[in-house]
């Protein structure tokens, strides 16, 4: 075996089916995945190779991180048992299945357990929709580091894997918005042997593989998409050099170049005579000491071979500039096509990230999806209701990946930028399959999607320029030339899905790309026509250009381009249809004047929100360096830097949210006060041309002694005002 072959971005990848099964594949399909010995001793099992710990409820549908992830081992010819919720507060509920032959998977679920556990103003959450009948606190806090640790707990000498979204999010040095302070990566705190971040399908059968064969897992180094703990200064052989990144720009002259952080040798021949120096002493690798500087030159050095030296958490936590300098780096160096290898030292030790994974290929993201899931949760919850998987029970994941870049998002960081889409024939066969076997369904598929509903199939037209970029966004500030916009396979897949036999309607629930929609009017008639169900939402986030620049979404133009697209195709087929759009409140770079202009356009318009979102700041988004920073890590990054508007008081982001309730009169007192404060004293009073009103219903708030002389108005005015509002969401109102 070659050493370095998955590190290498050139080398290609593995297709993730043509393993050898493994000896234990004589025992054949799981039912389900056993929770139990007894499930065990019914598949004739001793013994499970790998146990997956998650924080969610175990349900058998391939929505669900466990359950694919599971599938796709089994598939392999492992036996995978689960344990789902285990009760954290001590080691006893992760012996259940005893100790697995080759490693723990550890994962806090679907979501984020502090995001799942607490709203966005620090709130503990009522429910938790990935738990039977809603339940709450079934989930610790920072679930992957507490599961890790009982796992260690249970049984010394296993093999500790964590992945999933909560272990990529903080698999480096991290703003954590619940304690207000940079945490260090997951993997020292968690003692995990190994962390696998983004889509884990490559690495984690890659990982079971060698273990099954024989490895020690502490010599797995060579997995991309995989994070580590290693001595400080550790490489991983030969020939390696590592670029010091650990302070901002200095002021030079600028010059273009790939690499918008340009690394400062001496000289070319001075780095190429240091890497070629023999390694001293234990194997370790001569480093080629380099500072970034805007007025260098970058020398050329092999990316497969280099390692980018990140500030150090130590540095990052006491530094917020160099924290958004770290975050600029970090997502420079995120397309699997041209990223190099990250380093991150954590007091005397490192930690180490591979190169992102590459993509699944159509036929391997077929493969993935077609294992015998049943669909629903396991027997085991009786006839409780798992809010999520009611949610998505007749819905189809038909992609993968978002090249959209939004900063507040945590897509791009975890899934990626290239877009992983399965073949007609496999989403097909999945209504089928939803059809025949889902109790329940009365013809309506409520979705086909993924994280955004039109990017299936879209891709850069030339794969030479989609390895070699380095743009944080395909959309932003434009639609990148580069970028294939056809619509036409998603229109046929459509088409074919709603003329399956025993399908009446199939529905598009997922969040659209309306810039990219536009581009492709027959898209919008097709799906106007078909595929809404009186309502569609889509996500301006915000209506004024500061803000939207610190998001990277377009702008109002592309909404009002795809309205009048919207209500035209709606006339013309004779519905009543209705666009929900989705607006966050106290995101970075916005300013109280940009909230208040967003609710004037909310009043023109004749929207009422019933339902908002306030910005949350999740671990390693663009936004959330923004916010810690107040610098923005979309520009280069240095200390007289400008600085971004950021909102953190609790009486401004609850004024942030008012305005996009303005019609609430429970936050009137407050936008009178600001308004005055503002000197638009002149958008209170009772006309149509006013924001608020002048008088207070009583019951609201703090009434005003205007809303106690009720005689002085009519009764109809002291009234609160109709909410126009459907499912939860918001409405435009005719």
């Amino acid at each position: 075996m070659n050493p370095l072959r998955s590190s290498m971005p050139d080398s290609a990848p593995r297709n993730l089916f043509s393993y050898r099964k493994y000896w234990a594949s004589r025992f054949g399909t799981a039912p389900f995945l056993p929770m139990s010995r007894a499930e065990m001793d019914e598949l004739g099992w001793d013994s499970c190779d790998i146990i997956l710990v998650t924080g969610d409820a175990y349900i058998d549908h391939p929505s669900f991180g466990m359950a694919l992830v599971g599938r796709l081992l089994e598939a392999q010819g492992f036996r995978v048992g689960i344990i789902s919720q285990p009760d954290w507060l001590s080691a006893q509920a992760f012996r259940v299945l005893g100790k697995p032959n080759l490693f723990f998977g550890v994962t806090a679920g679907n979501m984020d357990s502090m995001v799942n556990r607490y709203t966005a103003d620090r709130k503990p959450r009522s429910d938790d929709a990935y738990t039977p009948n809603g339940e709450a606190n079934r989930r610790p806090d920072r679930a992957v580091v507490v599961y890790a640790q009982r796992c260690r707990e249970a049984f010394p000498g296993a093999n500790v894997v964590i992945g999933s979204i909560e272990a990529s999010l903080r698999r480096i040095a991290h703003y954590d918005y619940w304690s207000d302070k940079v945490r260090r990566s997951v993997l020292p705190d968690s003692k995990a042997d190994l962390l696998i971040f983004g889509s884990a399908e490559r690495a984690i059968v890659e990982l079971a593989h060698r273990l099954a064969a024989g490895e020690n897992i502490a010599a797995i180094r060579d997995l991309r998409g995989t994070a580590f703990m290693v001595p400080r200064g550790w490489l991983p052989g030969e020939g390696w050099a590592e670029i010091d990144s650990t302070e901002v720009d200095t002021p030079g002259l600028l010059i273009r170049h790939a690499d918008p952080y340009s690394p400062t040798p001496e000289t070319d021949a001075a780095a190429a005579a240091c890497a070629a120096k023999p390694p001293p002493a234990g194997g370790r690798t001569q480093v080629i000491p380099l500072q970034f500087q805007a007025h260098q030159r970058m020398p050329k050095l092999d990316r497969a071979r280099t390692a980018i030296r990140l500030p150090s958490y130590e540095q990052v936590a006491g530094d917020p500039v160099l924290y958004a300098h770290a975050s600029r780096t970090f997502h420079v160096e995120s397309n699997p096509g041209n990223a190099r290898a990250l380093v991150q030292a954590h007091g005397e030790r490192d930690v180490w990230l591979n190169p992102p994974p590459i993509p699944l290929s159509t036929p391997e993201m077929d493969g993935v999806f077609a294992a015998p899931f049943q669909r629903r949760p396991h027997p085991s919850y009786g006839e409780a209701k798992i809010p999520a998987f009611e949610m998505i029970r007749f819905s189809v994941n038909i992609m993968r990946g978002c090249f959209g870049g939004c900063t507040f998002c945590s897509i791009t960081e975890h899934e990626g930028r290239i877009i992983q889409s399965r073949s007609e024939q496999s989403i097909l066969h999945e209504i089928e399959e939803i059809r025949d076997k889902t109790p329940g369904f009365t013809g309506v598929i409520s979705d086909l999607g993924g994280p955004t509903a039109n990017m299936y199939r879209l891709a850069c037209k030339d794969p030479k320029i989609e390895s070699a970029c380095r743009r944080l966004s395909c959309v932003f500030p434009g639609i990148c030339e580069n970028l294939d916009t056809d619509h036409t396979p998603l229109l046929q897949l459509y088409r074919k899905a709603r003329a399956l036999p025993g399908v009446k309607k199939v529905l598009i629930s997922s969040g659209l790309r309306y810039d990219l929609a536009v581009r492709d009017p027959q898209y919008v008639r097709e799906l106007v026509s078909h595929h809404v169900g009186g309502y569609l939402k889509i996500a301006p986030e915000h209506t004024e250009d500061g803000p939207l620049a610190h998001m990277m979404k377009p702008g109002m133009d592309s909404y009002e381009q795809f309205r009048i697209l919207f209500e035209k195709f709606s006339k013309e087929a004779g519905k009543e249809q209705y666009l929900i759009p989705y607006f966050i409140a106290a995101h970075p770079g916005t300013t109280d004047q940009d909230m208040l202009n967003l609710a004037l356009w909310l009043k023109r318009h004749n929207f009422r929100l019933d339902q908002v979102q306030t910005f949350l700041p999740t671990p390693m988004a663009i936004a959330t360096a923004m916010y810690h920073s107040r610098k923005n890590p979309l520009h280069k990054v240095g200390r007289d830097s400008a600085a971004v508007d950021t909102v953190r008081a609790g009486r401004q982001r609850r004024l942030h949210k008012a305005f996009l309730r303005y019609h609430d009169p429970a936050n009137w007192p407050l936008l009178r006060e600001t308004l005055k404060q503002m000197g638009r004293a002149d958008l209170i009073g009772n006309g149509r041309k006013h924001l608020i009103p002048f008088f207070q219903p009583l019951g609201t708030a703090a009434a005003t002694p205007y809303a106690r002389t009720s005689a002085r108005a009519p009764a109809r005015e002291l009234m609160p005002a109709r909410v126009a509002a459907a499912g939860g969401a918001a409405r435009r109102k005719r």
